[in-house]
């Protein structure tokens, strides 16, 4: 049976657990997504609160990570998603994606408009892939992909 969660303290208070075993563990992200069998970018959403996982991988989660079966348990339940509080955040890393949305908001937002109409791109049937890459002027570049589909607005 599916089980939602409607106060974000349990999966908050998991998620933090989670990163003390992954840290205590000397654990990748992409080493516990290859042991849950799904995406680096879902598992580490998934463990960080953000996305339920299937039965199979919350165990394996959970044998990886040394948490015990009420771990693998809530890390199956359907979260109250959002992990930014109200307010400007104050982390510099998640600053800088704020910076970039109220830089780029509206562009991105015209664009996707212009190409496909009144409509909105899916956080659910979504993907999401972060590579690091050479700068041809030196030092490292960051290429963020978010792949959304793309959901129009039905007159009803």
């Amino acid at each position: 049976m599916v089980h939602a969660q409607f106060d974000p303290t349990a999966r908050e208070a998991l998620a933090n657990a989670a990163v003390e075993a992954k840290v205590r563990k000397d654990l990748t992200w992409q080493q516990i997504a290859d042991a849950s069998g799904l995406s680096v970018a879902f598992t580490t959403a998934a463990v960080l609160g953000q996305h339920p996982l299937p039965k199979a991988s919350a165990e394996a989660v959970a044998e990886l990570l040394g948490l015990d079966e009420d771990a693998a348990i809530l890390l199956r339940t359907i979260p109250t998603r959002g992990s930014i509080p109200g307010g400007i955040p104050t982390d510099p890393t998640i600053y800088r994606f704020y910076e970039m949305l109220q830089v780029y908001g509206t562009t991105l937002k015209a664009l996707v408009h212009e190409e496909f109409g009144d409509g909105i791109i899916s956080a659910i049937n979504f993907k999401l892939d972060v590579k690091k890459v050479a700068d041809p002027e030196g030092g490292e570049r960051a290429v963020i992909t978010l792949d959304g589909k793309y959901l129009p607005t039905k007159p009803f």
